[in-house]
């Protein structure tokens, strides 16, 4: 074995992978700031945007189309290398739990790889109500990014509950405050108000163009 196929085989063994799960309808410049953040602060060699096709606790909603949110996502990372969007769970046809998805990523990953759940502090305050959670924690790592502006104590007092009775490695990151999401943006929409600078100006354009969120 030479030395370039020691130094790839190194790489594979210590490949680190942050996911970001949602509908991503749209994507927006708080999603990419909270991947940022995870890469940078845990050192992963990259992020994997893994739009749901049917989110179990969003059933009754009207979601965008998936292939429209694959390409606006695609639109918003493409200046990033270590950002990739990931069709998994669209593919799968069928509601989108976390543990399936951690699973089958894991099947088609080196044995060497880590990887890392990236989710905000709010979707984590449910985690036990997600399908096998307490086998997640067995398998997977989370990363909670959460606001500097709130109060973290009963965030702090969850993550000691579930590390203690669990097992589970929960890493917390604090962010700073980007009062930005999707409903607001399809709101603006909707009701004829700008959306520049909330999201990356090609998906802007793209939710224009497509006439998205109008209806």
């Amino acid at each position: 074995m030479d030395k370039n196929e020691n130094s790839d085989t190194q790489i594979l063994k210590n490949n680190r992978i942050g996911i970001m799960g949602g509908t991503f309808d749209p994507v927006h410049y708080g999603h990419l700031f909270i991947a940022q953040t995870a890469l940078s602060r845990l050192n992963l060699n990259k992020v994997l945007f893994i739009p749901a096709k049917i989110p179990p606790h969003k059933r009754k909603n009207i979601i965008t189309d998936a292939d429209k949110r694959v390409h606006m996502l695609n639109l918003a990372i493409e200046s990033n290398p270590k950002f990739e969007t990931s069709t998994i769970e669209i593919d799968r046809q069928k509601t989108s739990y976390t543990i399936d998805t951690v699973r089958e990523l894991y099947q088609h990953h080196d044995e060497g790889t880590q990887f890392y759940f990236v989710m905000g502090s709010d979707a984590f305050k449910y985690i036990e109500t997600w399908k096998e959670y307490k086998e997640l924690f067995k398998i997977i790592e989370f990363i909670v990014m959460t606001r500097q502006i709130l109060k973290n104590g009963s965030l702090d007092e969850k993550i000691k509950v579930l590390t203690k009775e669990h097992d589970a490695k929960i890493i917390k990151i604090e962010i700073p405050f980007l009062d930005i999401s999707s409903t607001i943006i399809r709101k603006r929409v909707k009701e004829g108000e700008p959306i520049k600078y909330l999201l990356p100006e090609s998906v802007e354009k793209y939710v224009f163009d497509k006439k998205l969120y109008i209806d």
